[in-house]
């Protein structure tokens, strides 16, 4: 399973190192085996061999003997000017005659191999020797680490009787072919060091450049983004495999190309429904004292009232008062509507934020920085945006409170400029923090709640993030975070 885990190219690396080394040792398995069925061969020849020029010279001795070729004088016929220590000096071999009982009747030598020949032939043998077709009985067998293969074969007379048993023990010595096959596999070994050596070269600039495409592939695959756009892939020698992923990624990228364009404009079309909606429904809330206001001065008009004056001065102003409500309304759905101007000014962030906190007159505002100077790029109008909003909220937030306070921090963070706000006001309920940034929520009684939304709006315009914390009866804390400006002076 830990193999499955590996990346592919160390996979192709590590299968064609297994593969050499595999392929290796069997074909040095199959060289050991081929080498022992040739010796195995070779001596089965040579012993054939030997046993048929054995039995031609024993049958030449009976032919010309004068003795009556019989069992009983088979010892007399072959010791007759020793012509069984001949035969085996000739021939190199230790000779055993038996009679057809299996009874010892004459060796060649009767000290050599004495510990594997008995005087007697076993009986399983004789069992053997008689039911072959040919005669004849091969027995291998190993002592102290040397192996024999011993042949029995029945002797015939001229008329083709059983005489007696020949008995040849043949000892196999494979010292020269033991010889033969080191030399190889030395050589073998060698050879495969060489080629294992070159197949980890090979391997390894294979498996590199068969990835290598794939590694494109899936750096791509990893950075496409629904909300930018992706540039497609072009690979030049690569596998007609690769050809047809990379066909189907780049598809794939005009259909997300597509599709994003339709989701941009289907969630764009939503919101401004939405924002329709919202901005009639704030509309329509003015709209209804005002026409009860006209319809009861219509009803209750007398211009001979002595307060007629006063009357019209009070219908006057109720007018006025929700014309101001619209047009506050209007104004609040054109802020967040219009995109913030991207200037880009170097600004001293802690001054901006300073400046923005002057409009207020609240006691209990704190301003802290921790550097006089910290440079970043924003619109001056915009981030005094910002932090009205932010801090205009966090009043609102402690108004009902005893003992309101309100922090306003800049802080240096790494790369980014942090600006929070905190207060101690009355916080956020958990049902309603998903939606705080959320253009048309709101938990006051007037207002369309747009401050939030376009604070959101103008922050991320800039590359920056906005977000919270809050507990219920203890207090908020907004933080706002953007990039600052690695510059060694600033503008105003």
């Amino acid at each position: 399973m830990k193999l499955l885990k590996l990346s592919l190219r160390n996979r192709i690396f590590i299968s064609m190192i297994l593969l050499v080394l595999g392929t290796s040792i069997l074909i040095a398995g199959v060289t050991v085996y081929q080498y022992k069925q040739e010796s195995e061969a070779y001596h089965r020849d040579r012993l054939e061999r030997k046993e048929q020029a054995i039995r031609e010279n024993i049958k030449y001795v009976l032919e010309s003997t004068t003795h009556v070729v019989n069992t009983a004088n088979m010892p007399v016929i072959l010791k007759d000017r020793d012509k069984i220590f001949e035969i085996a000096q000739v021939h190199d071999m230790q000779i055993n005659i038996y009679d057809l009982q299996g009874r010892l009747l004459i060796q060649s030598n009767e000290s050599f191999f004495r510990d594997t020949t008995n005087t007697q032939i076993p009986s399983n043998i004789l069992k053997e020797l008689d039911s072959s077709v040919s005669k004849r009985y091969i027995k291998k067998s190993e002592v102290n680490g040397q192996k024999f293969q011993s042949v029995y074969t029945i002797l015939n007379d001229n008329q083709f009787k059983p005489l007696a048993i020949l008995y040849l023990p043949y000892l196999q010595d494979d010292g020269m072919h033991q010889k033969d096959l080191n030399d190889f596999l030395m050589k073998l070994g060698e050879v495969y060091l060489l080629m294992l050596a070159l197949a980890i070269l090979l391997s390894y600039f294979l498996s590199k450049y068969i990835t290598k495409s794939l590694k494109i592939v899936s750096e791509k695959i990893i950075a496409t983004r629904l909300d930018k756009r992706n540039q497609k892939i072009e690979l030049e020698n690569a596998s007609e495999e690769i050809y047809a992923l990379v066909a189907a990624y780049n598809s794939m990228i005009d259909e997300l190309e597509e599709s994003a364009v339709k989701l941009a404009t289907g969630e764009r079309e939503q919101a401004w429904r939405e924002m329709a909606k919202q901005v009639a429904h704030e509309i329509k809330n003015p709209l209804t004292p005002m026409r009860l206001s006209v319809q009861s001065f219509q009803r209750k008009f007398d211009p001979n009232d002595p307060n007629i004056h006063q009357k019209v001065e009070e219908y006057s102003n109720t007018l006025i008062h929700q014309i101001d409500t619209m047009s506050a309304i209007a104004s609040a759905f054109s802020n967040f509507a219009k995109m913030p101007a991207q200037q880009n000014e170097t600004l001293n962030v802690p001054k901006i934020v300073k400046l923005a906190l002057d409009i207020f007159n609240e006691d209990y505002i704190v301003f802290d920085t921790e550097k006089d100077e910290i440079l970043a790029k924003f619109d001056r109008t915009q981030l005094i945006r910002v932090v009205t909003n932010l801090v205009k909220n966090a009043t609102q937030a402690v108004e009902d409170g005893e003992d309101p306070r309100i922090l306003v921090k800049v802080e240096e963070l790494e790369d980014m400029v942090s600006i929070s706000v905190a207060d101690n006001g009355a916080g956020i309920p958990e049902e309603n923090k998903e939606k705080v940034f959320e253009p048309k929520f709101t938990t006051k009684s007037s207002g369309m709640g747009l401050g939030l939304a376009m604070v959101k709006n103008l922050v991320e315009t800039y590359g920056g993030s906005i977000n919270f914390t809050s507990k219920v009866n203890k207090g908020t804390v907004f933080t706002v975070r953007f990039p600052k400006e690695h510059v060694p002076a600033y503008k105003t």
